[in-house]
């Protein structure tokens, strides 16, 4: 499972230390791509896989089925670790997510999103203020 929140610097060449509990998770591959919400998401490599499997089923005469799977899958790259518990992240996703020195990981049970820290502040500050609306409407979906 992965949850919590760490602070953590990427590096001049896009090198980004994966808290240890993490990797532990992670050690059978990862997969990072595009996210939602300026951030990049994390998966472990079978994790992954199930979620190609399921846009790979959407239909592809929809639009936004296709818009979605590319935003996924075309901007998704399988990293490795080095010994000191480092990926790296490709340049284009660093300049998607806006990611400069300080980074966000947060852990969200079956991935992980990175984020700038000044995003992930503000992303939380905003979030944080409507939390007993969306808990309300989460209420309607049975959680």
């Amino acid at each position: 499972m992965l949850i919590g929140e760490y602070n953590h610097n990427l590096d001049d060449k896009g090198r980004l230390a994966i808290p240890a509990k993490f990797r532990a998770v992670l050690k059978k591959g990862a997969v990072v791509t595009k996210g939602l919400d300026g951030c990049l998401f994390l998966y472990g490599k079978e994790q992954f896989t199930k979620i190609a499997i399921s846009l790979a089923a959407l239909p592809i005469s929809q639009s936004k089925a296709r818009a979605f799977s590319r935003h996924m899958l075309a901007g998704a790259m399988d990293l490795e670790f080095d010994n000191q518990g480092r990926i790296t992240l490709p340049e284009y996703l660093r300049e998607f997510s806006f990611l400069k020195k300080k980074v966000i990981v947060a852990g969200l049970y079956d991935h992980l999103e990175i984020w700038d820290e000044g995003a992930w502040k503000k992303y939380k500050t905003e979030s944080e203020k409507n939390t007993n609306t969306i808990a309300e409407e989460l209420g309607n979906l049975g959680i």
